[in-house]
Formats: structure tokens, sequence, C-alpha cells
């Protein structure tokens, strides 16, 4: 490809080749399947585009256009739709197996917190040397972290154990 020349993402009037025929569709044209040459020369008779939209389909789909326009309304669907999604937090919470009722309660204060600004909460109990023994001490933590916070969060994924940590996964509950 030459340096400086930018690959358009449609095809475009007489760039529009391998096709006898095409289905039409646009302001001030009725809709319908029309020989190539004929879209062409519809799209000439407005001083407008003929934009290939859907190369795909049986036949193709396009659509008479000012590309200029055309290309203006994709950018900015894209941004919208860019604007649109949501990153998701993800904080973690660590705790041990022998975590006492304090820590806990400043844990589970922190969660809220995190839950509340729509942040999700993974909390993990991380295993330390012979601690290992004490798994279902963990599990039954987890499983009480998420009791005590079943009134702003689902359980996106019960206790599960990975190695030397045991993970609990938990969503913000969605407001009606």
């Amino acid at each position: 490809m030459p340096r400086g020349k930018v690959e358009e993402p449609y095809r475009i009037n007489q760039r529009i080749t391998g096709v006898r025929d095409v289905r039409v569709v646009g302001e001030n044209v009725e809709p319908g399947v029309y020989s190539i040459d004929q879209a062409r020369r519809l799209a000439t008779e407005q001083n407008l585009d003929l934009v290939e939209i859907s190369p795909k389909a049986d036949p193709p789909v396009c659509r008479i256009i000012d590309y200029s326009k055309f290309k203006y309304e994709q950018k900015k669907k894209q941004r919208e739709m860019k604007a649109k999604t949501t990153k998701v937090v993800m904080k973690e919470i660590r705790f041990g197996p022998n975590t006492d009722d304090h820590d806990f309660e400043f844990k589970l204060k922190h969660a809220r917190q995190f839950l509340g600004e729509g942040a999700k909460v993974k909390a993990y109990v991380h295993f330390v040397g012979r601690t290992i023994v004490f798994k279902e001490r963990g599990e039954l933590l987890l499983l009480k972290f998420a009791q005590a916070l079943e009134d702003v969060a689902k359980v996106e994924q019960l206790p599960k154990l990975e190695g030397k940590r045991m993970f609990l996964f938990l969503g913000p509950k969605v407001k009606k």
C-alpha cells in the first residue's frame, strides 16, 4: 500500500465491483433491488454517493448518501458507543484464615463502599504455610462476608480454592 493512502472501510461508487445487482436504500429512493449501473445512475442524479453498507448480504446492500456525511455519522455512533461502555473496576480484599471480627468489620465497610461506587469486589483468603489446613475456616469466612453484603451485592462466584488462595467474587446489585 502506498504511503499516505488510507484504505476506506466501505466501497463507494465505481469501487463496488464483482456484483450485478444490489439492494438500494436511502432517502428519496424507492428501496429495492437494482442493477449496479442503475444504482450508480440513481446516486449521480442526486449528486450523492452509492455506499456499500453490507457487502456480505445477498444481494449486497448499498445506500445512496453523501459519503462524507456517512463517515461522520459512523464516527459519531462509535464515539457514542464508546462513551456508553462502562469500565468495570475490580477491587480486592484480602483475608487470612484467622481474621478477627474487628478486621472483618473494617474490610466489610470498605467492600460496601466499593460496591456503592459500582465496582466489583474480589475477596480472597490467602493461606500462608501450614494455614492451608484451615480451608473450611476460610470458606466460612467468605460465606459470612457474602451474607453480610447480600443487601448491596450479588455473588458472582462462590468460594473456590485456587492454589493458596480461596476466591469469592461479588458484583453490585442493580438498583431498580
